[in-house]
């Protein structure tokens, strides 16, 4: 197998760094970019010539900017671009903060934006390129107490809706990556929770904010699978639009796109009665 070069964000740990990791060892170059680069040092003392560690905020447009531009100079050609920096939000609309929701729309929604925006000329010159973007399940379906994570993801899934007809006459193609929940940190003690409001705490979801907040939380995906299945993907051709990953996505995705199937058909008298009659 030829190898590939490979820009990747949000390195530090989870899928960014498995990925990280599994294609150093099958002799890929990798651009690894996450906020802190002292979490890389390990696997930087031992794949020093083709691992390049890149400290970088993705809500620092001009930053991005400016590495994106660097890493094609640096490797001259890259093949993969996977825009992966993101993390959750929980809590009821009412109880996140305005700062949270900034937060959460930068990183997982402009963040994301950013990255391509910056690698698109850089592929057209070189006559094409792949992206993974990392959406979720959550860019298909909703949970309550999740709002502003589903709103990020529903986002970006129709900005890459549009890009892929862009600039598919350039070579360049795009993936959306739906896992479903996974045994990364994600929502393991690391999803941003917002303070409750004791009118949400008898609520149905007020459980889930307790076991998504503990480290105990086991959920169903392997994550080495599922970055196998992600890297795979860049040998189909053409590209996949989505990846559904995890047999919960597979099931609550297939469950949700039915309903919503089922509802617009039952709204197709009224919808062709507001026609123009000429």
């Amino acid at each position: 197998m030829m190898s590939r070069n490979w820009f990747i964000t949000g390195t530090s740990s989870g899928f960014g760094r498995i990925m990280t990791e599994r294609l150093l060892e099958r002799g890929d170059t990798v651009v690894a970019t996450l906020r802190r680069r002292d979490a890389l040092d390990a696997l930087q003392a031992r794949y020093s010539d083709r691992l390049h560690v890149v400290a970088l905020d993705v809500t620092d447009t001009q930053m991005v900017r400016q590495v994106v531009d660097q890493a094609f100079a640096r490797l001259g050609h890259i093949d993969v671009v996977v825009s992966n920096a993101g993390y959750g939000l929980f809590g009821a609309v009412e109880e996140v903060s305005d700062a949270q929701i900034r937060d959460q729309i930068n990183t997982n929604v402009i963040g994301s934006i950013a990255v391509v925006r910056a690698a698109l000329p850089h592929f057209r010159a070189q006559g094409g390129g792949r992206i993974l973007q990392l959406s979720s399940m959550g860019g298909q379906i909703a949970f309550p107490g999740l709002g502003l994570y589903h709103a990020s993801k529903w986002a970006i899934e129709g900005f890459f809706e549009s890009l892929v007809q862009e600039v598919a006459s350039f070579g360049i193609e795009a993936t959306l990556i739906e896992p479903g929940a996974a045994r990364t940190q994600f929502g393991r003690g690391s999803m941003v929770m917002s303070d409750p409001l004791e009118a949400y705490q008898t609520l149905p979801f007020s459980a889930r904010r307790e076991v998504l907040a503990h480290e105990s939380y086991t959920p169903i995906g392997d994550p080495e699978k599922m970055v196998h299945e992600m890297i795979a993907s860049v040998d189909v051709s053409p590209a996949p639009l989505r990846l559904a990953l995890g047999s919960d996505a597979y099931r609550l995705m297939h469950e949700a796109l039915a309903k919503r199937l089922e509802l617009l058909e039952a709204q197709k008298d009224i919808a062709v009665s507001t026609d123009a009659s000429s």
